[in-house]
């Protein structure tokens, strides 16, 4: 019997499984491309498959030029494992690095293009399973996909299978990583009036920063949170000695509608001077699209809840393209990146339904 003949339950249970039993941290995910690779071309040999380096973008059927193109995205790699024991099933949760984040995802992307025809829905499906998002964002697998096959932009609605426990999630944060570090002058440390403490002199910096409160910016019922933390820090010295240098990480996140060149500014208002700032991560906004028709049906659907991202995903890439995107997924949002991830059976399943309800009606 083929998988697509297997009752819904027993097949996304062992396409979940049999994702998460392929160790895909990032930079390691060639292994499970070549399995979805292989997995299409035995159960999809109608499709047009396009693999360029460690991704892979499926057209299940051919281009119907009436129709809408939905986009399916989800990425391949997870962080490194922190699992507890291996890859298991135990009360309904199926156990294993990366199955939130998102491999429960991949597992309805698959099963969609498994179960579902031209004749099925309203509308044409692309899907595209990239390497990378785990990492830096100008490391990110998508950004070259995206640069070097134009016909993506095609796309009229795409949704990213982030983890987000079937709930529609409208744009997303900005996220910038920069470096403040502060110079001072080494001492003794039994003679600090000799040198010039350089953590001291960060402190009016953490002080302010301490004090900040979250600023909320709303987009109709959608509220946003734009917050600044500090969350690496280093000095090298000895205990004896007063440091001459002490550097932080300050990671801001800001809501849709701002552009990285304003966020920059708000970090070099906050600082003042006082410091040298190192850019070293800067990613964009994601747009909240919620006026694109394609949307109606699930912002109308009592049984999809919708909310803000209070996070960075790839919408915000997608939405440099010209393609509008959304996160909707099966995972959920409080496993991902977790010791012994988690992701209830029966939550993949719904999102599984939620997607072919919507692939129907649209």
């Amino acid at each position: 019997m083929s998988r697509a003949a297997l009752p819904l339950e027993e097949s996304l249970l062992a396409t979940t499984l049999e994702l998460v039993r392929v160790p895909s941290v990032t930079g390691h995910e060639a292994p499970l491309c070549d399995a979805v690779q292989a997995r299409v071309a035995a159960r999809l040999p109608q499709a047009r498959v396009l693999r360029f380096r460690d991704t892979l973008v499926v057209w299940p059927w051919a281009r119907r030029p009436d129709r809408p193109l939905i986009g399916l995205f989800g990425h391949l790699d997870t962080v490194p494992d922190h699992q507890d024991g291996p890859v298991r099933v135990e009360a309904g949760r199926i156990h294993g690095c990366g199955v939130s984040d998102m491999k429960s995802g991949l597992a309805v992307m698959l099963e969609l293009l498994e179960r579902l025809g031209p004749d099925d829905t309203r509308a044409d499906l692309c899907a595209v399973f990239y390497e990378a998002e785990e990492g830096p964002y100008d490391a990110n697998g998508l950004q070259p996909l995206l640069e070097a096959t134009p016909e993506l932009t095609d796309i009229d609605l795409a949704f990213c299978l982030e983890p987000s426990d079937n709930k529609l999630q409208l744009g997303c944060l900005g996220g910038i990583h920069c470096t403040l570090t502060y110079s001072g002058r080494r001492a003794h440390s039994a003679r600090p009036w000799q040198g010039e403490n350089a953590v001291h002199k960060a402190g009016a910096l953490l002080s302010r920063l301490a004090e900040r409160q979250r600023l909320e910016v709303r987009f109709g019922d959608l509220a946003y949170y734009e917050v600044m933390s500090i969350t690496m820090v280093e000095a090298v010295g000895a205990r004896n000695v007063v440091p001459d240098r002490f550097a932080m990480n300050l990671n801001y996140r800001f809501a849709p509608g701002r552009s990285l060149e304003e966020a920059k500014r708000d970090i070099e208002v906050l600082t003042g001077g006082e410091c040298e700032i190192t850019w070293t991560d800067l990613s964009p906004s994601g747009p909240v699209c919620r006026d694109n028709p394609l949307l109606a049906p699930l912002l109308s659907d009592p049984a999809v809840p919708h909310e803000p991202k209070q996070a960075w995903t790839d919408v915000a890439r997608l939405a440099l393209f010209g393609i509008d995107a959304v996160n909707l997924g099966p995972g959920e949002s409080a496993q991902a990146h977790q010791r012994d991830e988690s992701c209830g059976l029966a939550q993949i399943i719904d999102g599984y339904r939620l997607f072919e309800r919507y692939l129907r009606v649209i």
